[in-house]
């Protein structure tokens, strides 16, 4: 990784905001708040919907950053962090996209580190934000010389 890859955006996803999933993933996080997998809760609540987890985005598809490869086995996950405007309604449409804020390096007690901040957002149909996610993944300094970093 190097800092020509800071700025660079992905094309935007559809993605939509499966019930069958949602509920899936409440089970899989032991999360089954009825605001989540209960049809009738979700139809009396202030949406009107079911909504979906904070942490939701994690299974959605954010495009693909051209000329950026990062290594599919080695990297750290070192913070990540959500922005809501409002929750993710179930059945919604949310176009999702990844941008790369931020690369630097620190010497840790095992070599040099790299730190590469991403961050992804998803907005409604109209292009208006619903969250964004900002998170910080850590390259070690075996996985950089893989890489050539």
């Amino acid at each position: 990784m190097s800092k020509e890859w800071i700025g660079k955006t992905s094309n935007k996803v559809k993605n939509t905001v499966d019930r069958l999933l949602v509920k899936r993933f409440a089970e899989s996080i032991g999360d089954l708040h009825p605001i989540f997998v209960d049809e009738t809760y979700g139809e009396k609540s202030k949406y009107g919907v079911n909504i979906a987890p904070p942490t939701f985005p994690r299974v959605f598809d954010y495009g693909v950053l051209e000329g950026v490869e990062l290594p599919v086995k080695g990297l750290i996950h070192g913070e990540e962090t959500y922005q809501y405007e409002r929750p993710l309604l179930v059945g919604e449409e949310v176009y999702c996209y990844t941008i790369i804020q931020d690369y630097y390096e620190k010497k840790g007690k095992s070599g040099d580190m790299g730190f590469v901040v991403i961050k992804r957002v998803g907005e409604d149909t109209k292009g208006k934000t619903i969250f964004t996610e900002i998170q910080n993944v850590i390259i070690t300094e075996a996985v950089r010389k893989g890489i050539n970093v």
